[in-house]
């Protein structure tokens, strides 16, 4: 099996967790304390590839990663247990934007290629880039558009998409950078065609956060 046909299938599957997610909490609370693991040993590994024998520094770094991963665990566990479709809606449309951001960047980036868009990610474009702009401005809309009963925004549908996108990016950015500098391709090889679990919720750690402060401001 290719690359491509394992990272196709452990995104069905993966959505699939989500949608069980949704319809049961003890699957969510299960779900968000093994994510929650994983992603701390990978944070962990990471670290101590990076900062090697300064024991404080990954000592201080673990607990901002434990701390900043528990405040995530909350606001998703709040969100997707709560029984108002309000929220519920709110975070399925936050998580779509970010994986609509990833599916425009990663088509758009290996049909496309052409420049670089940073040294810090090799495999990141600027087709890539517009790619997952198009595609998050495309179909969000279109989820928006449809669900639009059950999500308030006090701004633009189309500026307030733009920003989650952006900042998925700047997630997935931050994470390639922790990658280079612990000289490491990827977080872990939990998920076939994707690598670990930060490699998969980069840019949903950094973007839903923002994207929930936006709509209750």
């Amino acid at each position: 099996m290719n690359y491509i046909s394992k990272r196709i299938m452990t995104s069905f599957a993966l959505l699939l967790v989500i949608y069980f997610c949704i319809k049961n909490s003890y699957i969510l609370f299960l779900s968000l304390l093994l994510i929650n693991f994983m992603s701390i040993n990978e944070f962990s590994r990471l670290f101590k590839k990076i900062f090697k024998q300064k024991l404080l520094l990954i000592l201080f770094s673990n607990i901002f990663s434990v701390t900043y991963l528990s405040l995530f665990s909350i606001i998703i566990w709040l969100y997707f247990g709560s029984s108002q479709n309000t929220q519920i809606t709110t975070i399925i449309f936050l998580l779509l934007i970010c994986i609509l951001t990833d599916v425009g960047g990663f088509i758009c980036g290996k049909l496309i290629g052409g420049k670089k868009l940073t040294k810090i990610s090799p495999n990141k474009t600027y087709s890539g880039m517009l790619g997952s702009l198009i595609f998050s401005l495309l179909f969000g809309y279109l989820f928006y558009y449809h669900l639009m009963n059950f999500l308030t925004l006090e701004i633009n549908i189309f500026i307030f998409i733009i920003i989650i996108s952006l900042i998925s990016q700047f997630g997935d950015l931050m994470i390639s950078f922790l990658k280079r500098k612990a000289k490491l391709k990827d977080t872990g090889s939990i998920l076939p065609g994707h690598g670990g679990i930060l490699d998969r919720i980069d840019g949903i750690l950094f973007a839903v956060p923002v994207g929930i402060f936006l709509i209750s401001f």
